[in-house]
């Protein structure tokens, strides 16, 4: 029978975010799947484990995965990590544990440190409702196309990006969304520099003309205002209550539809169109 893949988190900075459970799975498991093997050791010396360890990342995972999932198939269990944080997340693990999946075998995610909830939950921004874009299109007209959808976007958006990127991305923010946009910039969480600025876009994006962006961020921008639902078109919605009766439908069934198709409540336009009779 198959082996599992295990999906481990790693710290986003602070080794002390290792839970007891990850620990034992990394000891547990006869090989790791790493992002950067050069990085994994450094984690490994500091837990006083030594394990078999194979490259993937998203240069090799067109040979890497398969070469994986054969030895998982073979009853091997092996731990996948990347450099810091949840495996899978806005990272090619995706492509790993979707092959693992569609082949039948076990994928046991660990739960741990991931920069995309730590920094949600210090936000204070809503959070009942968000979404994830990870990284911005790099592509001029991709990015374009994802910025005037994030325009409407009514949720809590969280963005990862890239210290020499991060002036540009606050600057296409601020014109996309509308400088006054609130914001939060959070920069090396869980280091020892961790910094959490909440602003406007446009203060970010003053700030970071003067400051030369050092580090990992994770920007939270607040969602749209909720739009006003249009008044729905009554004289539309009787007109075509009318046309249907006159194709056979029933008062009843016409109303109905009508009340569908123009956005309106079915037993005013019931009522109106009875005290027009």
């Amino acid at each position: 029978m198959p082996g599992t893949l295990y999906v481990v988190p790693t710290p986003i900075g602070n080794l002390g975010d290792i839970s007891q459970r990850m620990a034992d799975t990394l000891a547990q498991v006869d090989f790791i799947a790493a992002e950067d093997t050069r990085v994994t050791v450094k984690l490994l010396n500091h837990l006083g484990l030594r394990k078999p360890m194979t490259a993937y990342h998203r240069h090799n995972l067109d040979t890497a995965g398969p070469a994986i999932l054969g030895r998982l198939m073979a009853g091997e269990c092996c731990a996948l990590v990347t450099d810091a944080g949840t495996p899978a997340i806005s990272d090619p693990g995706e492509d790993l544990v979707a092959l693992c999946a569609g082949a039948g075998v076990p994928v046991c995610a660990i739960p741990g440190p991931c920069a995309l909830s730590t920094a949600l939950s210090a936000s204070g921004l809503p959070t009942a409702r968000f979404v994830f874009e990870g990284f911005l299109p790099q592509n001029k007209k991709n990015r374009r196309a994802r910025l005037e959808a994030l325009r409407r976007e009514e949720r809590t958006m969280v963005l990862y990006e890239a210290p020499h990127k991060l002036p540009g991305t606050l600057a296409d923010l601020a014109e996309a969304l509308g400088g006054d946009r609130r914001a939060v910039l959070c920069r090396e969480l869980t280091k020892l520099h961790e910094e959490i600025l909440r602003m406007p876009l446009e203060e970010l994006v003053a700030l970071y003309r003067e400051r030369e962006p050092r580090g990992e961020f994770v920007l939270v921008v607040e969602g749209a205002p909720p739009r006003e639902a249009e008044p729905a078109d009554l004289d539309g919605a009787l007109a075509r209550v009318e046309a249907l009766r006159a194709q056979g439908l029933s008062l009843k069934q016409a109303t109905a539809q009508a009340a569908e198709e123009f956005g309106c409540r079915r037993r005013e336009l019931y009522d109106l169109t009875v005290g027009k009779r």
